[in-house]
């Protein structure tokens, strides 16, 4: 039976490297996945946030969005423009309701999103919202809630006690390669090596993740909620 997926991201970029592996097994078995991303992703780099000044940036960004998921097998995507890295100056609540309004639109059955420990503040927002907007209310069609992690934020978490710790695994070995293809879109995202965020760390930590459970690549993820209403 075909599920619908919804990956609700940050940042453009913040989809493919938490899950492209998964997202093209779910389009390879015929599943429906939607993406959102919530930050326009490209004015935190000067002081001042100026959306007129980079207007052809953002074009293009979203522009290689489409086109990097496209690969993935994905046909929408949904763009909420929100200022890049600038959410904490955003009221929660009307973030919250913008990923509400998506949710009972598209009637997702499995949501990927980030985790609460990530350093990257709008990863932790964007946490917090989708949570919220997942309470428990007339959603039954919302069977799973996985997060995932983002090279170069969950491993660098500013808490002492706790970090991510993957209790979900999918095996990407087939799907990998898309996943890099994906990735070549947004280039100018990725780092040099030995960066976390670079082609060769995103290698070594789908093998790493596929070595916990025996296979080449994996993607790893923790259960934020699981269903059944059978």
């Amino acid at each position: 039976m075909k599920k619908k997926i919804l990956v609700i991201a940050a940042h453009p970029d913040d989809e493919i490297l938490g899950c492209g592996g998964a997202i093209a097994r779910h389009t390879s078995n015929k599943d429906n996945v939607a993406i959102m991303v919530l930050g326009e992703g490209i004015t935190s780099r000067s002081i001042k946030r100026d959306v007129i000044k980079n207007k052809k940036l953002l074009n293009q960004l979203k522009e290689k969005t489409i086109r990097a998921n496209k690969i993935l097998g994905v046909k929408s995507v949904y763009f909420e423009n929100l200022p890049d890295n600038r959410f904490d100056d955003l009221n929660i609540l009307d973030i919250t309701k913008k990923i509400e309004r998506v949710i009972f639109k598209y009637k997702p059955n499995l949501i990927y999103t980030h985790s609460g420990l990530d350093l990257n503040k709008d990863h932790k927002i964007v946490n917090e919202a989708v949570v919220t907007a997942c309470r428990p209310q007339n959603i039954n069609f919302l069977e799973k809630i996985l997060l995932f992690e983002v090279a170069s934020s969950s491993e660098w978490s500013s808490s002492e006690n706790r970090q991510f710790s993957p209790n979900y695994f999918i095996d990407i070995s087939s799907h990998f390669k898309k996943k890099v293809e994906a990735l070549k879109f947004y280039k100018s995202e990725m780092k040099k090596w030995p960066h976390p965020r670079s082609f060769r760390g995103i290698e070594y930590l789908a093998r790493l993740r596929g070595a916990h459970i025996g296979s080449e690549y994996a993607e790893s993820f923790y259960i934020l909620r699981e269903i059944n209403f059978e």
